[in-house]
């Protein structure tokens, strides 16, 4: 694991955004292990953030015009990242969209940076679940202008199946012909965590990893 990735596992441990226990999720389904990523909601949090989204765009070498994050989880994501690239001399424009487009003033869908033709955007959400408001941002921003979207960068790949014996985030790259780069993923997350101490305690002991491995032996997807 990259420094950058062990100092955001180490965030989501501090902020509880990763947890670890008996979880149901809105499928019925139980799962050992819940990600909310609205548990970073402090200036702090959402630096460091910011900092692990940049530092993913540049350990793959992506680079960008604009940052996009689509209403309303994905705004303090746009935010934060344009401003961690800034720190590394990539001063870039964020973007977000309107839930509804605005008549009046300057109008329109975007808040921020305007996609026009011939810019490449970078779309940052938090964790992909079915995929569903990545596939809308990048529909709306190529509806709205031809803007090459060079890349997705997510929080958590959870790695499970999608629609498909494939996990979601192999399908959304193929459909999308997108690099999806998640910071970490589960499986990574959990190698790194077994057994650990962070911040002075075990957060995920023998028993724990073991029931994930057994989780995503059932419902993980394959990567391909």
């Amino acid at each position: 694991m990259e420094a950058f990735q062990a100092a955001f596992v180490e965030l989501l441990v501090e902020y509880e955004v990763i947890r670890f226990g008996s979880f149901t999720l809105k499928s019925g389904r139980t799962s050992p292990y819940f990600v909310n990523a609205g548990q970073l909601r402090t200036g702090d949090a959402i630096a460091r953030l910011g900092a692990a989204y940049a530092a993913q765009l540049q350990a793959a070498d992506v680079g960008c015009d604009v940052v996009f994050g689509p209403s309303y989880k994905g705004v303090p994501l746009a935010v934060a990242t344009a401003t961690a690239l800034s720190g590394s001399g990539r001063d870039v424009g964020f973007s977000f969209d309107r839930k509804e487009a605005k008549d009046h003033g300057e109008g329109g869908t975007f808040v921020g940076t305007q996609p026009v033709d011939g810019m490449r955007v970078v779309v940052v959400d938090d964790v992909i679940t079915s995929g569903r408001s990545i596939r809308e941002s990048v529909a709306l921003l190529q509806r709205t202008a031809d803007v090459q979207v060079v890349a997705v960068v997510v929080a958590v790949d959870r790695q499970e199946k999608g629609k498909t014996d494939r996990t979601t985030l192999a399908e959304l790259r193929d459909e999308l012909g997108v690099a999806v780069l998640p910071v970490v993923s589960v499986r990574a997350m959990v190698d790194w965590l077994r057994e650990r101490e962070v911040g002075g305690r075990v957060v995920l002991d023998r028993a724990g990893a073991s029931a994930i491995d057994a989780y995503l032996a059932e419902y993980g997807g394959v990567e391909a």
